[in-house]
């Protein structure tokens, strides 16, 4: 699928628990295979790249975490505002995965709707810090939830002693970690700064296959396996961010 930049018309901002559902118009950009990313622009700060949460009739949906000066700008966009969107970029989920468990922690719910649309059959277990974090399963009716003392990683060592299967996960670091150690064929979708997201900035360099990647275009999206940390349970640092990724 070829890139596309294009400003598009805010459609909506929605609260989903402390999350923000930023709905945009379509135009004529793809949404890509679940699991890639889109960078979406603001007037003050670079722009912010996002995974794609859902593809309605007509529109692309992005769940944002409002945690930053860029994506609280983001979450504040005003009905009709212009909003530069470019994608979709990088390498998404790998959608023939034996037996996928799509796992989720916290913000990295955001990619899963789009990806459970495309696995529809796919079981999925969900775990957030507070019930009202929890508020996003409500995007992903029939997940099975846990909240924080409990971790996300307990009912998935469950379905993967009794049946098995490939997790395809999205969540903070130390959970994909965690994912990685109970299964290397995980499909684990990373995160590191991206100023640019097609591979100008090296802002996102990590070490994948023993060697320094670009993770907006080697990834994001990851088997687990791939990584060579320098400990066990660990994920590979990402470079200290450039000039342009700052």
């Amino acid at each position: 699928m070829i890139a596309r930049r294009a400003f598009l018309s805010v459609v909506a901002t929605e609260p989903v628990g402390p999350y923000t559902m930023l709905r945009v118009r379509r135009g004529d950009i793809d949404p890509g295979v679940p699991g890639q990313f889109f960078m979406l622009g603001g007037s003050t700060v670079l722009p912010r790249p996002m995974s794609l949460c859902a593809a309605p009739s007509g529109e692309l949906a992005f769940l944002i975490d409002p945690i930053g000066a860029g994506t609280r700008e983001l979450c504040a966009l005003e009905l009709g505002s212009q909003l530069a969107v470019t994608g979709p970029l990088g390498r998404g989920y790998h959608l023939d995965a034996e037996r996928p468990i799509l796992v989720g922690g916290g913000i990295g719910v955001a990619p899963l709707p789009y990806l459970a649309k495309a696995l529809p059959a796919a079981p999925i277990v969900l775990g957030f810090r507070t019930r009202f974090h929890a508020e996003a399963a409500s995007l992903l009716p029939g997940a099975e939830v846990v909240i924080d003392p409990v971790l996300v990683t307990e009912p998935l060592a469950r379905r993967l002693a009794e049946r098995g299967g490939t997790p395809l996960a999205c969540g903070p670091e130390p959970m994909l970690a965690a994912v990685g150690a109970l299964s290397p064929a995980a499909q684990l979708a990373l995160e590191a700064p991206m100023g640019c997201g097609h591979g100008g900035c090296y802002g996102c360099v990590v070490d994948v296959d023993g060697a320094r990647k670009r993770l907006c275009v080697e990834g994001p999206v990851i088997e687990a396996g791939r990584f060579l940390a320098s400990e066990p349970g660990t994920l590979p640092r990402a470079a200290e961010p450039t000039e342009c990724a700052a």
